[in-house]
């Protein structure tokens, strides 16, 4: 087997496990151009090109789409691409400007900036400085687990809210007028009216929608061909032969030179805003690097160190921040396409990062006669792709209740905007948490004939219990949310029984916790069952929630000898004080 044809694992398996502590664990990417092989090298020179195709018109098509200069798109581009081949600990993903970030920056920013194109570029630097504060101090923080709090349904309804505003958003560029709006309803009705108004510019619509058709339908046929940079180039090529510059919105000729670093001035109003538009911005970001980083680790034969890529995602937010860039993350459409190139290792960003230092020192006019709405058209292709609609109908057929949150997210960003959509799906994924502990599964255990163990009666026809002995499990912590709940159920069945229950035996191995209030609970259930002449029992539960009930003094109170390391072992006990015609099926045999 040649390189070409290796797997991408053999390159993970050629470079040394990056050590766990110590300077290296904090620059994985120097640690691998450490044991840099020139055979990668071809791969991510070609890969680097290939990729600075699509950087330069998804950076200023999401740049215009978050209502910024142009240019700061490619700002966006080179240095945090130049942060994260130092510090982050994926190989080949690619950091940017991103879709689902542009209409958080929007709101941010547009409002506050007005038509001030420079105030625009402060806010958006400031932006991108405090998210990658954030972001640094939480990765150092260990707080990598934070993205674990959105479940994938809210996740996924999330992303389908940020989708439709972008293309929404987008829609007025792509018909060459431009609206004031940064949400589904206000987009729409802007485009709306601007459409009924006669303000379309056909020869823009044209363009745009031929330049959308060929990224779209292209992609459906011929997914090897960069659709993004033909459809680009040849918008561009259409707007110079004809000279139509003067009658459709152009880029027109970027700013030679780079950006130098430099300290953003704004406001001390400004601050607070910005402050909470930076949360969740860095909330959002993470969220996507860290699927998209682990499904990218697991097609290489990788580990992903959550919190490191949380603090790498910080360093490159402050490179864009003091650089007149603004907050950016992975990329999810950038990444497969250097991965597809042929990417070994993070020199493919290095190499991305220096083409476009090039255009913008030597080819500044290269862009001058590309149209904004191609630009729509390449945002508006980019978002389409973030719609999981399989997703949705797997949810639909599997389990409604994720539909359902899925729904619900999908709406909060839609019809209140993606700021408050944020704390929507945040808040949503832990109602969902607290939903499924405070009214858990919980079941009556039986003995069915030829199963070992004790099992649902409700699942096994056969399931006999033992006369006078409740075995019941509940499948969650007990905790205020629920306590009553399991109170309740409890004496429900003692109390309808028809044959007076003389224990009750709680299944305790998926209890992994214990709280306050259900402890105090758990104490006055022992003295309901005592009245109605019944033994309250534990059996599997785990020695730490066992130290905690201690601690509350309900080992004491219930007493120790009722407390059995095994089910069975608690049968046995009550069989042996309560002697009866049950016989088990191995008893039998």
């Amino acid at each position: 087997m040649t390189d070409s044809q290796a797997p991408e694992s053999r390159v993970a398996a050629a470079i040394p496990k990056l050590p766990r502590s110590g300077v290296w664990s904090w620059l994985p990417g120097l640690w691998t151009l450490r044991h840099y092989q020139q055979r990668w090298l071809a791969r991510d020179v070609v890969a680097g090109l290939v990729l600075t195709a699509l950087l330069v018109p998804a950076g200023m098509g999401y740049a215009e789409a978050a209502g910024l200069p142009a240019v700061t798109g490619i700002y966006a581009t080179i240095l945090p691409l130049l942060a994260y081949a130092v510090v982050g600990p994926s190989r080949i993903l690619v950091y940017g400007p991103d879709s689902s970030l542009a209409a958080l920056i929007a709101v941010a920013v547009v409002g506050r900036a007005g038509d001030d194109p420079a105030r625009a570029i402060a806010l958006a630097s400031v932006l991108a400085i405090l998210t990658g504060a954030l972001c640094i101090v939480a990765g150092i923080a260990r707080a990598g687990f934070v993205a674990d709090l959105l479940s994938k349904p809210v996740r996924v309804g999330y992303m389908n809210g940020i989708a439709l505003t972008v293309i929404v958003t987008q829609l007025p560029k792509l018909f060459g007028f431009k609206v004031s709006a940064t949400s589904v309803p206000s987009g729409a009705l802007h485009f709306v009216q601007g459409v009924i108004e006669r303000r379309t510019n056909g020869i823009a619509l044209a363009i745009g929608a031929t330049s959308l058709a060929l990224i779209v339908l292209g992609r459906m046929v011929w997914k090897r061909i960069p659709w993004v940079l033909v459809a680009v180039a040849g918008a561009t090529l259409v707007v110079g032969a004809f000279a139509l510059e003067s009658q459709l919105d152009v880029v027109g000729d970027v700013p030679r030179g780079l950006p130098l670093p430099s300290v953003p001035s704004i406001t001390s109003a400004d601050i607070g805003p910005l402050a909470m538009a930076a949360f969740g911005i860095a909330v959002v970001s993470f969220a996507d690097t860290s699927v998209l980083s682990r499904s990218v680790a697991g097609r290489l034969g990788e580990r992903v160190d959550a919190n490191r890529e949380l603090f790498a995602l910080g360093v490159a937010n402050l490179a864009a921040g003091f650089f007149q860039g603004f907050p950016i993350s992975s990329s999810s459409s950038r990444t497969p396409v250097a991965e597809s190139a042929g990417s070994r290792t993070q020199l493919t960003g290095v190499v991305a990062a220096i083409a476009l230092v090039v255009v913008l020192l030597f080819a500044p006019s290269l862009l001058s006669h590309l149209p904004t709405a191609a630009l729509a058209a390449v945002v508006i292709g980019a978002a389409v792709r973030i719609f999981d609609f399989e997703a949705v109908r797997v949810f639909f057929r599997v389990r409604r209740s994720d539909f359902v949150l899925s729904l619900v997210a999908f709406l909060a960003v839609a019809v209140l905007g993606v700021i408050p959509g944020i704390a929507g799906a945040v808040g949503l994924s832990l109602l969902d948490v607290v939903r499924r502990a405070w009214r858990p599964h919980h079941a009556v255990l039986g003995r069915a004939d030829g199963v070992k163990g004790y099992h649902d009666v409700t699942r096994f026809d056969s399931a006999r219990q033992v006369p006078g002995l409740l075995l019941f499990r509940w499948d969650a912590p007990l905790f205020f949310a629920n306590a009553d709940l399991f109170r309740h159920r409890i004496l429900e069945l003692v109390e309808s029984a028809t044959v007076p229950v003389l224990w009750v035996v709680v299944a305790a191995e998926p209890i992994t916790d214990v709280d306050t209030t259900a402890a105090e609970m758990l104490e006055e259930l022992d003295k309901e069952l005592a009245q109605l002449g019944a033994e309250l029992a534990f059996a599997e539960m785990k020695d730490p929630v066992k130290d905690r009930l201690e601690r509350y003094g309900l080992q004491a109170r219930i007493g120790r000898d009722f407390f059995f390391p095994t089910l069975g072992s608690a049968v046995r006990r009550y069989r042996e004080g309560h002697p009866g015609d049950f016989r088990d099926w191995e008893e039998e045999g």
